[in-house]
């Protein structure tokens, strides 16, 4: 240890006295600026900490995760979208069969409409896809038996056999005279078969590229991705959840340490269709920069079926929908709150809420996934287990497979399910899409699906918990710390 910190020493004297200088001018500068921006107290002592702990790396990182094109791209995003809406005039206002619901569900519902500034609608069809290899083939009977129009948009398009297969159907159908448009973003699907895409547009079809990464450009930021996955057929039939394009999503294999991936996909058929194509066409917009108003259908809101609130989510709102929506969830439930996720790192308002909600006696879950993919999320995930089962809630670890479902049943009466995760990032910093189903029958089939995850799983214990060793909890607190950088 002597021996490492006197060549460390021995490194610093070799270090002009200017440099030094210099390099302290800009530590100060850069902490200075990320105290100045008030991106939230976890997240400015975070980037401190790393800006400080890491010479050289910390702020570079900053610079180019956090740079000031951060706040002018949340601007642009948002000026498209409301450009967008006044040029082929937004639904919006109350809309839907209300009666149904409870005085807290109508609040919720509220909540959305004002989020989002759209109408919900009546009328649908709501159907829950649990096994991957299922979904996998939905999407491409789909996109197969498609008669005018296949609009997807998807955060991540692997280069492998599945996503492949993928842009080949989608060039196919183009070649066929169909309206194909397909939206990726730069950051997920970085190694995207470049060939594939063209033989997309060479067919007649469309590709745009979310936020492209390019410092010369204005209008770029690496932080801020497009973690929505869509899929609108003719638009009536769309299809939205957690599942990407590739391998691990088809049932085909795992990536990195797990072995197998189980996600869910909601398929709704009516209405909300056209609710996902609207948000499609606004991403559409904003990516192309063109003046174009796609052609999205606006059908008659029958009574009946399941009623839907479509909730786009992201750094270009105030207030964030998907955080709110997740908050007035929990903090509504008067029986249940179940949820699912990936990734769980929630903020201190959700963190509160749950806590809240067991002490006030509602049965609260969360399902999790026992293997992570990404080395950091379940340590740091691991963190918020003992003040929530001090609290009463009951925590589950998913074995069979790395868990990808993103979903909130409450009171087995209503859920949220789409591409968020109860995580900062999804809060914070992604664009993402959700959809708020008010349907006892379809609740009833996510909370029976619930169930059998849950058999699936182990229940953390206060055993468990505090048969921990000390470098396990040592690394939980390490990974908390640095969970506003994930």
């Amino acid at each position: 240890m002597l021996t490492h910190l006197a060549h460390v020493a021995a490194l610093f004297e070799r270090i002009p006295f200017w440099a030094l200088f210099a390099y302290d001018v800009i530590v100060l500068a850069v902490i200075t600026l990320a105290i100045v921006r008030r991106r939230g107290f976890a997240s400015t002592l975070a980037w401190i900490f790393a800006i400080i702990a890491v010479p050289g790396a910390g702020v570079l990182a900053y610079l180019l995760l956090a740079n000031p094109h951060v706040a002018r791209t949340r601007r642009a995003k948002r000026r498209a979208t409301l450009r967008f809406r006044q040029r082929r005039g937004h639904a919006r206002g109350p809309g839907g069969d209300r009666p149904r619901l409870t005085p807290p569900e109508r609040g919720v519902l509220r909540l959305a409409e004002r989020l989002s500034d759209a109408a919900p609608v009546a009328g649908n069809r709501a159907e829950l896809v649990s096994s991957n290899e299922e979904a996998a083939r939905r999407i491409t009977d789909a996109i197969a038996s498609a008669r005018r129009s296949i609009w997807a948009e998807y955060y991540m398009i692997k280069n492998d056999p599945t996503g492949n297969e993928f842009l080949a159907l989608l060039a196919r159908r183009a070649g066929e005279g169909l309206d194909v448009r397909l939206l990726y973003d730069a950051v997920g699907s970085w190694g995207i078969d470049g060939a594939a895409l063209g033989a997309i547009r060479r067919a007649g079809g469309h590709v745009e590229v979310f936020l492209p990464i390019n410092p010369l450009r204005r209008r770029w930021a690496v932080h801020l991705r497009n973690h929505r996955k869509i899929l609108v057929v003719d638009g009536e039939i769309a299809m939205t959840g957690g599942m990407n394009v590739g391998d691990e999503y088809s049932g085909r294999l795992g990536r990195g340490p797990v072995p197998a991936w189980r996600d869910t996909l909601l398929v709704l058929e009516g209405s909300a269709a056209g609710a996902l194509a609207e948000v499609f066409a606004e991403d559409w917009s904003f990516a192309t920069g063109s003046e174009e108003i796609l052609d999205v259908p606006r059908e008659a809101q029958p009574d009946g079926g399941s009623l839907v609130a479509v909730l786009p989510s992201g750094p270009d709102q105030e207030a964030n929908a998907v955080r709110l929506a997740y908050f007035a969830g929990i903090t509504s439930a008067v029986s249940r709150c179940w949820i699912a996720s990936p990734y769980f790192i929630p903020d201190g308002p959700t963190n509160r809420a749950l806590v809240t909600a067991a002490l006030r006696g509602v049965d609260v879950r969360i399902l999790l996934p026992e293997r992570n993919d990404v080395t950091l999320m379940g340590p740091a995930g691991r963190s918020y287990y003992s003040a929530l089962v001090r609290a009463g809630a009951r925590i589950f670890e998913y074995r069979p497979a790395m868990l990808h479902s993103k979903l909130m049943s409450i009171d087995g009466r209503w859920c949220l399910i789409g591409s968020a995760n109860v995580d900062v990032r999804s809060f914070w910093l992604n664009f993402e899409i959700s959809a708020l189903v008010f349907d006892p029958a379809f609740a009833a089939v996510v909370d029976a699906q619930f169930e059998k995850d849950v058999a699936d799983s182990r229940e953390i214990t206060p055993e468990i918990l505090s048969g921990r060793g000390f470098f396990a909890a040592l690394g939980e607190g390490v990974a908390r710390l640095m969970s506003p950088l994930l």
